[in-house]
């Protein structure tokens, strides 16, 4: 199971998830608006938006169950 660090950065709160003390996944919940993720597609490191002009659109990630 991925460890999920929740953090307060000024009025966003940020989850962590990392999976084997490596971070992939951080899910971002503005106060005012809809969350949002940001994931490192190439488990280096790196977390680049992928919506920005020349590069493919990422798919949204929506949580449809949990158990």
């Amino acid at each position: 199971e991925p460890q999920i660090t929740i953090i307060k950065r000024g009025e966003d709160r940020v989850e962590e998830y990392r999976l084997h003390g490596k971070l992939y996944m951080v899910k971002v919940t503005p106060p005012h608006g809809v969350s949002y993720y940001l994931v490192d597609p190439a488990g280096d490191g790196n977390f680049v938006r992928q919506d920005g002009p020349g590069q493919p659109m990422a798919a949204p990630m929506w949580v449809i169950k949990r158990w």
